[in-house]
């Protein structure tokens, strides 16, 4: 688990260690030393120096850098800023920038056995420092992958479309990419990514079928277009009836609605207006 390493201001180590030259040159002087002893301090005070100065290290705004000591983790430095902490250490960067990653359009089956391209955006971004460097040999790389594979999953899971009702199928965005969010989070954790945001970007059905289903869409946007039709024209049928029943404009006999009915339903359920017909004799001669 990511923990704060032990670091100081560099300025202030900056300002310590000059105070301490002085210090020195000053005792030198005043004990009088010889060419000798004066040369082996301040090679003393060069190696020391160059060893202290290991220690000091730049942290950009939102990064951490994460510290290691032969190998052992020591901690992670998030603060922005000059610091010092522990000479002789290596210390790897780490973006804790809000990242996005889109996959590359995929070709798979959905729920049904059709094929579908399908492709995602993934937004993230690192919140442990230390399992992002340890605990997976790439993060980046890692949550690539890891998007690539939940995407596929998903697909597999979801058909393109519902057509039964209650179903959810991929074209309901809220519950694809809550879902898409939810399985990404769980296979990132362990890297100390956080997933905050999924959302797909392209579906279609792959070119081979996609003539195909467009002509069934269409034929269940016309079936649907024709329900609706006739559904009103139904109601307005029987609203007619029942208004020359009640004002007694006319009577009719059961066979007589019935040829009123096909004639208002032909003209209230036709695609071409209806052409008049005048009628020179009755019903029944």
């Amino acid at each position: 688990m990511e923990r704060v390493v032990y670091r100081m201001s560099g300025f202030a180590m900056v300002a310590l260690l000059v105070l301490l030259a002085g210090a020195a040159a000053g005792a030198i002087a005043a004990t009088g030393a010889s060419d000798a002893a004066v040369i082996a301090g301040a090679a003393s005070y060069v190696v020391v120096l160059a060893m202290i100065g290991t220690g000091f290290t730049i942290v950009n705004p939102n990064n951490a850098q994460v510290v290691q000591f032969f190998g052992r983790y020591v901690g992670t430095i998030r603060d922005a800023g000059f610091h010092w902490t522990w000479p002789l250490t290596a210390r790897t960067q780490v973006t804790l920038r809000i990242r996005n990653f889109e996959t590359a359009r995929l070709k798979v089956s959905d729920a049904d056995g059709n094929p579908v391209e399908i492709a995602a955006v993934v937004v993230w971004r690192v919140v442990d420092a230390a399992k992002a460097v340890f605990a997976v040999d790439d993060h980046v790389e890692y949550v690539a992958v890891q998007a690539e594979t939940a995407v596929r999953h998903l697909a597999t899971s979801y058909p393109y479309e519902a057509h039964d009702s209650g179903r959810a199928s991929l074209r309901d965005s809220a519950v694809v990419s809550e879902e898409l969010t939810h399985e990404l989070r769980e296979r990132s954790e362990m890297a100390g990514v956080e997933v905050l945001e999924s959302r797909t970007t392209h579906l279609a059905y792959a070119p081979e079928i996609a003539q195909a289903m467009l002509a069934r869409q269409q034929a269940s946007a016309i079936v649907g277009a024709r329900f609706k039709i006739v559904e009103g024209a139904v109601g307005m049928v029987s609203n007619a009836l029942e208004r020359l029943r009640e004002e007694h404009v006319v009577e009719l006999d059961e066979e007589r609605k019935a040829q009123m009915v096909a004639n208002l339903l032909v003209v209230l359920c036709g695609d071409r207006a209806a052409q008049p017909v005048v009628n020179a004799g009755s019903l029944y001669s």
